[in-house]
């Protein structure tokens, strides 16, 4: 077997980030050396997403920039833009080996058979329930993504996921809290438990109350965040384990996609607002202080002046605490695409532009309340001259400091705040 100098460039999710550092490790053990992008790589694994149009786009502008820089580098695409685009992509330059998710994680293997001609593997995925024997132990960031959870059986009418992921599918109890107590081992304080659709979790009579409430209980482990959550999936129970264990963050993020009744039924969504208004009043009654954040979609056909109107009076709201705004993009698959009242281009644009300022000013309220108090903060990065790092409600902060504070914890005094980072002084 050759040995190769690879390259692995993350795309997308945190579910993505969480899989690229899993296949860091696997790449190693294969006796392969992994090398920054910049560095001339004999292989360059790209992990794809294809959420929205702009997935698809950067996955073409990223092979040329790799081509650019070594015309002889052999390319991996991997992912959900490889399950559902495979034909788009084998046609790209020096794209050798074309994988989806069922056979991803194999990568490492299949690049050391040293097959000559174009490989391509994209079978069904399917219904069953998974582990992952390299933990996902991540060089590039203190935070580690843990997947728990794959795939998903909603079918939003503008989701093209459940066709690139396949269906919701769990993965082995133990091997999960195998990998938290190995990632704390490493050296990881914080765990991101991720997933496609992670409030469905469900093995053996586990559910996700099950999974949250073991990995708080590791022993070291000092923060257990829970990334993205649909919110039909989110249990009373799930709720009140932020008052039995203080190392849970007081952070949701729970997508709303529109603040629109009518939007929502056309994107099949599984609630209303009344129903996702009570779920905030439930988070907020127990977790009082937490920062909730959102997802929403701009532009979906049909969407009226009127519509739109209602979606930024419902996010003036709620306590919601900042958005992340999307464009609405026509994806493969989706049952959007039938619709025919598309909203023009420079109408989303303007729309997207005034959520994500009413978006800045709701998070810099939010970081307000923390002024004068003081906060522990766990530090990734230096960067222009200061620590940055991230409080438990997934506030950003920054400090000046001559010490290396990557991966420390330090308390900090919160002095002024700039845009919605907080600046502050370590006790």
């Amino acid at each position: 077997m050759k040995k190769q100098r690879v390259a692995l460039v993350n795309q997308g999710c945190r579910l993505n980030q969480a899989e690229t550092a899993s296949l860091e490790h696997s790449f190693i053990k294969q006796g392969h050396q992994i090398v920054d992008l910049s560095d001339s790589a004999d292989v360059v694994v790209v992990n794809t997403c294809t959420v929205t149009e702009r997935g698809d786009g950067d996955t073409r502008r990223l092979v040329n920039k790799i081509v650019r820089i070594n015309n002889k580098t052999d390319i991996a695409l991997i992912g959900c833009q490889s399950q559902i685009l495979k034909e788009k992509l084998l046609q790209l330059p020096n794209v050798k080996w074309v994988i989806g998710n069922k056979e991803k994680m194999n990568v490492s293997h299949i690049i050391s058979q040293d097959i000559e001609k174009q490989y391509i593997s994209t079978p069904k995925i399917l219904r069953e329930p998974f582990k992952i024997t390299e933990p996902a132990v991540d060089r590039k960031h203190q935070r580690a993504n843990i997947k728990i959870q794959d795939g998903c059986d909603h079918y939003c009418s503008f989701c093209v996921i459940p066709f690139a992921r396949g269906p919701a599918r769990s993965r082995e109890f133990d091997n999960i809290i195998s990998e938290v107590t190995n990632l704390v081992s490493a050296g990881h304080q914080e765990v991101v438990v991720t997933g496609i659709n992670l409030g469905t979790y469900d093995y053996k009579g586990k559910n996700i109350v099950d999974v949250i409430d073991s990995i708080a209980q590791v022993d070291g482990l000092r923060r257990v965040r829970i990334s993205s959550i649909e919110p039909t999936t989110i249990p009373d129970g799930l709720i009140e384990l932020f008052t039995k264990h203080n190392n849970l963050c007081p952070f949701f993020h729970i997508p709303i996609q529109s603040g629109c009744d009518k939007t929502l039924s056309d994107m099949a969504r599984k609630y209303k607002l009344s129903e996702y208004k009570a779920l905030l009043d439930r988070v907020i009654s127990l977790v009082p202080d937490a920062c909730i954040g959102t997802d929403v979609i701009v532009g979906f056909p049909g969407e009226s002046e009127d519509d739109f109107e209602t979606t930024v009076f419902t996010l003036l709201t709620l306590p919601i605490h900042y958005f992340h705004v999307f464009s609405y993009s026509q994806r493969l698959f989706a049952r959007s695409r039938k619709l025919s009242e598309k909203v023009l281009p420079a109408k989303i644009k303007a729309r997207s532009q005034r959520l994500r300022d009413i978006s800045l000013q709701k998070r810099n309220t939010f970081c307000k309340r923390f002024l004068d108090t003081k906060q522990d903060v766990l530090f990734e990065q230096e960067k222009n001259g200061f620590w940055v790092g991230l409080t438990e409600h997934y506030v950003k902060v920054k400090v000046k400091s001559e010490m290396n504070l990557k991966n420390q914890f330090r308390t900090v005094i919160m002095t002024t705040i700039e845009d919605d980072t907080l600046i502050g002084t370590i006790v």
